[in-house]
């Protein structure tokens, strides 16, 4: 899969907020030109007691969510944790396992946020950026922004707002259990963005491609440095 360079990785803070507010006039939310067959899920583990960390993409078949590809990656990791950018910590090793994927997909489902983000620029939209392809922001936790409630059945949500802007939406995806954060990434609008991801539900808190991510991936760990 062919990805894009935008900018170097070997930044400090100040450069990586810069690059940030650079990016974001370069997102564009338009609907999608075609209907979606294919849909990938993205996910990042870390190993306990060193520097390295792993990367997993799983592109699932809609609407069966039969599994076509999966590949993994791993690297030290080279950006220490700051809120707010995450993506320079897990965007890299992302990249590397998409670089991988011989199956291009229609969309891209991130365990993290779109533009529901303090700069407007999550993981989502930046790697959407660097693949060029439709991406969409499934967060777990929320980082700016105020909603009103949510009803109790799936597919209830409500509008995430940031002062009158509209940034993402608070969605149910399970009964009884806390919702998720979505939010557009990229060459998507946000209704497009919460009908994919219900699509993609099975009866977890998280969607498919983004929960056989988070298997495939915390397995290899596992399984290559016997670590929980």
């Amino acid at each position: 899969m062919k990805i894009r360079q935008l900018h170097r990785w070997d930044l400090g803070y100040r450069e990586a907020l810069k690059v940030q507010e650079t990016l974001k006039e370069r997102l564009i939310f338009t609907r999608l030109r075609r209907k979606v067959g294919l849909v990938a899920g993205a996910d990042v583990s870390y190993a306990k007691n060193n520097n390295r960390l792993y990367g997993a993409v799983v592109i699932i078949a809609l609407p069966s969510l039969s599994l076509v590809e999966y590949k993994i990656a791993q690297d030290k990791v080279r950006f220490p944790y700051i809120p707010g950018l995450l993506s320079f910590r897990e965007a890299p090793i992302l990249l590397k396992a998409f670089k991988k994927i011989n199956v291009i997909p229609d969309v891209v489902l991130f365990d993290g946020q779109g533009t529901a983000h303090p700069r407007g620029l999550g993981l989502a939209s930046h790697m959407g950026l660097f693949l060029d392809i439709p991406a969409i922001g499934c967060a777990k936790t929320l980082l700016i922004g105020e909603s009103g409630p949510v009803g109790k059945e799936v597919g209830s949500f409500a509008y995430l707002k940031n002062k009158d802007e509209v940034i993402g939406a608070v969605l149910r995806t399970k009964s009884g259990i806390k919702p998720v954060i979505i939010s557009p990434g990229h060459r998507i609008t946000l209704d497009e963005s919460i009908n994919i991801v219900l699509q993609c539900v099975r009866g977890y808190r998280l969607p498919e491609p983004i929960r056989q991510a988070h298997l495939l991936v915390n397995k290899f760990r596992i399984d290559n440095l016997g670590m929980s």
